[in-house]
């Protein structure tokens, strides 16, 4: 059975991009467009990682963190930050409220990957 891997992105070109390259790679992928739709869809699924942009509408990457981490059910699931913020300060509010790890954009497919690939040990 393989991975399953929820990508939270309000940009649909971005949702493409990832979901592609996780498929390609043998990972199913459920896609969500902000964090509240990510919190509608994810009761139920069995996700094993969580890929999430910071800046987005209704509740953003830190606030999906934040109600993951507060969920017994996702306390240890990893979760990576992908955005094109990169300060010290976003990366420190990000590790603060839970996040796993943090990939800036643009990525490169094969970063991404070997990212996952780390992260989930397999």
């Amino acid at each position: 059975m393989s991975k399953m891997i929820m990508t939270v992105d309000d940009s649909a070109s971005v949702r493409q991009m990832v979901s592609f390259t996780l498929k390609d790679a043998g990972y199913e992928v459920v896609e969500a467009v902000d964090g509240r739709d990510a919190l509608k869809k994810i009761p139920g699924l069995t996700v094993h990682m969580v890929i999430t942009d910071l800046n987005m509408p209704q509740l953003d990457g830190i606030g999906l963190i934040k109600e993951l981490r507060a969920d017994a059910k996702f306390k240890f699931t990893p979760i990576l930050m992908l955005t094109t913020e990169s300060q010290a300060e976003r990366k420190q509010e990000g590790k603060t409220a839970g996040a796993t790890g943090w990939i800036v954009k643009p990525f490169k497919p094969e970063q991404l990957v070997a990212t996952v690939k780390k992260v989930l040990g397999c």
